[in-house]
């Protein structure tokens, strides 16, 4: 067992005493820095804010347009849909989308696709019509030689005759019916009557309803038929859209728009409007108008039908004014009011202004205002909750 002196003792109890003071005294010391290093913190930061001036915007010369928005697509200004006027089935499909053909170029082909009872009735016809031809011929054999024995009248052969004539021209059109359903193709003098269908215009192929082995159904004056294929020339486009009923009354034919192409964000086509409606449409439960806008320069541009666009139809324009921004204003007692720096620092003073064109983001300040002039921000309103 170690024995341990009372002299040792006092030494390490001395010993102990003066780290602790030590460490009282370091504690002591990064307490004070630490305080002084946040009191001129605050300070300096509420010196900083007292400086701080109030946010203003600069009175500026600048362009302000009143713009009417309408929402839509790009279309040719004529599109045709191309149909048939025989029924059959699609045989042969010599165009496809996105072709450019001229007029009287083949398009599709429709094979004549009779029922039995169609092709059957045609040849019945036919039959029975030369059976009367060959009647009547036999009886104008007769006829003849009863007219030379001075038997019948004039009158008698002559009617005769005309009845010899309509059936020959009934038979032709027999002739001509069956071989429309069997091959599809028959001349009627210098007209060419076949089921190949060639485009009516120069253009390009739009869309192709139909497939090879589709039946077609041709237009009559009671039945729309069935649409084969659709053809515009794209060199006339048109934007087709809608205008809401706030704006359509400021509207009028002639202005000057800028369509703005949603697949061609970067590109910008010019037109002027050609037609405003006169009837109103309901869409979204909002009251639209519909505009046709022509377009007079596509910048360079490819344009595509079905194409959605925006357009902006400049209403009225107004350049070299001065502008600020609309939020600045206040109205009060029918005049508008803008606070400006006022004479002693710091200060702000109200200013009645006049007005002119706006867009409801920049206005046009007609007096007033000098380019230059500050104009302070409308202070920012919390709501207190209770």
């Amino acid at each position: 067992m170690k024995f341990i002196s009372v002299k040792e003792l006092s030494f390490e109890s001395k010993k102990d005493g003066k780290m602790k003071g030590k460490k009282l005294w370091i504690t002591l010391l990064v307490i004070i820095v630490l305080s002084s290093g946040a009191f001129y913190f605050l300070q300096g930061d509420a010196s900083s804010e007292e400086g701080q001036e109030d946010p203003f915007v600069v009175a500026e010369t600048g362009t302000v347009v009143e713009k009417a928005l309408a929402v839509g697509t790009i279309e040719p200004e004529n599109e045709i849909e191309i149909k048939s006027k025989i029924s059959g089935v699609v045989s042969q499909i010599f165009a496809q989308p996105g072709e450019y053909v001229s007029e009287g170029q083949p398009l599709i082909e429709v094979k004549p696709d009779p029922t039995p009872l169609e092709l059957a009735e045609a040849k019945r016809n036919l039959e029975r019509t030369q059976i009367e031809k060959k009647s009547l011929e036999s009886e104008m054999q007769r006829m003849q030689k009863l007219m030379d024995q001075e038997l019948v009248s004039v009158q008698e052969y002559e009617q005769l005759e005309q009845e010899y004539e309509d059936v020959k021209i009934r038979l032709q059109i027999s002739q001509e019916r069956l071989d429309l359903l069997e091959s599809g193709r028959v001349s009627i003098g210098d007209t060419v009557i076949e089921s190949v269908i060639r485009a009516p215009v120069d253009g390009y192929i739009l869309e192709k309803m139909v497939d090879i082995g589709e039946p077609v159904v041709p237009l009559t004056s009671y039945q729309a038929g069935t649409a084969l294929m659709s053809i515009a020339g794209m060199d006339k486009l048109l934007f087709e859209g809608t205008v809401d009923e706030i704006d359509v009354g400021k509207m009028q034919e002639g202005m000057a728009a800028e369509i703005k192409i949603g697949a061609l964000p970067d590109a910008v086509v010019y037109g002027e409007v050609s037609r405003i409606s006169l009837k109103a449409t309901q869409e979204d439960n909002a009251t639209v108008f519909p505009v046709e806008i022509t377009i007079t320069d596509t910048n360079g541009v490819t344009l595509r039908a079905g194409y959605s666009a925006n357009a902006d139809i400049i209403i009225e324009q107004v350049e070299n004014v001065i502008t600020i921004p609309e939020r600045v204003i206040t109205m009060k007692d029918g005049k508008n009011l803008i606070e400006v720096p006022g004479e002693e620092p710091g200060s702000r003073v109200e200013k009645e202004i006049e007005l002119g064109l706006s867009d409801a983001i920049t206005v046009a300040v007609t007096e007033g205002l000098s380019e230059g002039d500050k104009v302070f921000e409308r202070p920012v309103r919390t709501l207190t909750v209770r």
